[in-house]
């Protein structure tokens, strides 16, 4: 039996304090609320500010890569100041501290990316963009695709969450920039941006998709938290994360990787992997039986990539 958490103890849920992560720390709130017909009072949510936030003016890459967003909730969830981690699964490390267990993932939202463009500029697509326009961007995956697509773009950098980068937009620092759907949609900016078709844009793995981790040796939880797993999500995003781990990607390395359910029950993943500059790529797709079809998946797309994409991955 579960032992379900109470306004005397309630379960510490830790997050980033950003306006987004808040956003989605209330949501796994309220599906454990609706799971196990709790009250609020009985949960209690822990903000802590993670390095990646206070760090706006470098790429990831320089500056220690995806645990800049989940130092902070590690140690406390290590510590035991916190009970749950609730993640932005994108912008977790493929490859996890055994002390730590992803035990529920939310239904996963829109997972493609949405061109925003400044005032003046009329853009649907990327095709659409002036000659020349500056697209700005902190994420080796668009940066690529977005130069593969239009060699005329200039990509610059663009940091922040989501509110600083649509004001450094109208600040004039880029004309146009991509952001994730399902965080403007989280944020209630629905009708922000421009959807760009995955066939396009293919997405990052785990965009759209909230992970809730809870220590490894803590069953009680762990139990707890499984309640609100949706396992259509969980299972295609696990053959996302599971490619990445077989390319040996890192917040440095273009990679695309996106699996869907079809009408038919079976699980396509499709992914791609570029150079710096989106020149040279490669692209692959399979149907998800087991873990080795996606490792196979990873190695050929590895051994079919010309030097300048082999180079940014370390299998």
């Amino acid at each position: 039996m579960t032992h379900l958490p109470t306004p005397d103890k309630p379960l510490r849920i830790g997050t980033r304090a950003s306006p987004l992560a808040m956003a989605q720390a209330h949501m796994a709130m309220a599906a454990l609320m609706a799971a196990h017909a709790i009250e609020a009072a009985a949960l209690e949510i822990v903000p802590m500010t993670a390095t990646g936030d206070r760090i706006q003016d470098r790429a990831l890459a320089e500056v220690g890569g995806k645990a800049l967003w989940t130092r902070e909730l590690d140690a406390a969830l290590d510590a035991g100041v916190i009970d749950v981690a609730v993640h932005s699964l994108k912008d977790v490390e493929t490859l996890r501290d055994a002390r730590f267990f992803l035990a529920a993932m939310l239904e996963r939202a829109d997972p493609r990316d949405r061109l925003v463009v400044r005032e003046g500029i009329a853009a649907q697509m990327i095709a659409d963009l002036p000659h020349g326009a500056r697209l700005g961007t902190s994420s080796p995956r668009r940066a690529a695709q977005v130069r593969r697509l239009r060699p005329d773009l200039d990509a610059v950098l663009l940091r922040g969450n989501v509110a600083t980068r649509l004001a450094k937009l109208a600040a004039g620092e880029a004309d146009a920039t991509l952001l994730a759907a399902a965080g403007l949609d989280r944020l209630g900016m629905h009708d922000v941006g421009a959807v760009q078709a995955a066939e396009t844009m293919l997405p990052a793995a785990s965009q759209g998709a909230i992970g809730i981790e809870c220590r490894a040796d803590d069953a009680r939880t762990i139990a707890l938290v499984a309640a609100v797993d949706h396992a259509p999500t969980h299972l295609a995003v696990a053959a996302e994360r599971a490619l990445l781990a077989a390319l040996g990607g890192d917040c440095r390395s273009p990679v695309a990787a996106y699996a869907r359910w079809q009408a038919d029950g079976t699980l396509r993943l499709d992914a791609e992997i570029f150079s710096e500059d989106g020149a040279d790529h490669v692209a692959g797709h399979v149907i998800v039986t087991d873990a080795g079809v996606v490792e196979a998946l990873g190695r050929r797309l590895l051994a079919e990539a010309p030097p300048s994409v082999r180079r940014l991955f370390t299998p």
